[in-house]
């Protein structure tokens, strides 16, 4: 969850910064000086959303390293150390991606993989995971995150993002720039720029819309997680470690599902729409599902 959440964020603080810089810079009158031009607008829109997206990308390790702590295994030194950097290499290899970093940083059972690219990511896991899990267990998190690498799965959340950043920063001014049309119909003064209904409006709908935006953004996110699932079986040869480890993950005794998945997907109410990872009970039975 590490991975996508400070992706998320960071990227949230990149566009904040473009968006001021830009109306520090005057772009927002040199958008609306004789009547909206649409076509700057969506050029506008393009390099705020996918700058913000492809910067956060960019800066995704670096960032996880320093908010999460990660002591990277330069040269092992004990035998779980050497253990954690082997297995990270013989799914690596199986998966066809070059060697990732490979850290330990302290915390409650957890991991995440993060990068811009498939042959330069990190591969990290917790302390409390290496305590509170057996090995088979455990390699099978570690399969899940080399999935995540092996899918180029920050590289999809990225373009989703991007996309999502672009209709968000588009359509928020369109809408404010129709607001302020409207709130200064009738003034005969001559008008240099956009005024204060343009820049409340479009400053009340980023939030709004980033809202909806980070919902899909998490819809997205729920599906990679369950493809993950199936890249850890499939690295492992076996579904039942990942099935194990994800009940571990839930304080669940292995094998143990609700009766009705479907009603514990319901249970989460709106905080679920924002969750970057579905149920444990449905990761579990979407792999009991799987064939693998």
């Amino acid at each position: 969850m590490k991975r996508i959440i400070l992706f998320v964020l960071t990227n949230l603080a990149v566009v904040l910064v473009l968006g001021v810089v830009a109306s520090l810079l005057g772009v927002n009158r040199f958008l609306t000086a004789n009547g909206l031009n649409l076509g700057a607008l969506l050029g506008f829109a393009l390099v705020m959303g996918f700058g913000g997206a492809i910067i956060s990308l960019l800066i995704s390790k670096p960032m996880a390293k320093w908010t999460s702590g990660v002591q990277v295994i330069e040269q092992p030194q004990n035998a779980d150390e050497a253990w954690i950097v082997d297995t990270v290499r013989k799914f690596a290899d199986k998966a066809g991606i070059g060697m990732p970093e490979v850290g330990i940083f302290e915390g409650e059972p957890n991991a995440f993989a993060t990068g811009a690219f498939k042959n330069s990511a990190l591969v990290a896991v917790s302390t409390g995971l290496l305590r509170g899990m057996t090995r088979e267990e455990i390699e099978a998190v570690i399969g899940h995150e080399v999935a995540h690498i092996a899918n180029g799965d920050m590289v999809t959340m990225t373009l989703i993002q991007g996309v999502m950043n672009t209709f968000v920063v588009f359509l928020s001014r369109v809408i404010g720039y129709a607001v302020d049309s409207f709130l200064r119909k009738g003034d005969d003064r001559e008008s240099s720029g956009p005024g204060i209904g343009y820049y409340i409006t479009t400053i009340v709908l980023d939030i709004v819309l980033g809202f909806v935006a980070a919902i899909i953004v998490a819809w997205f996110s729920r599906q990679r997680e369950f493809r993950a699932d199936a890249g850890a079986a499939q690295l492992m040869g076996r579904k039942q470690p990942m099935m194990n480890a994800l009940a571990r993950l839930g304080g669940m005794t292995p094998g143990e599902l609700p009766k009705s998945v479907a009603a514990m997907g319901i249970a989460g109410g709106i905080g679920q729409l924002f969750s970057t990872h579905p149920p444990i009970e449905e990761r579990i039975a979407a792999l009991q599902a799987s064939g693998n």
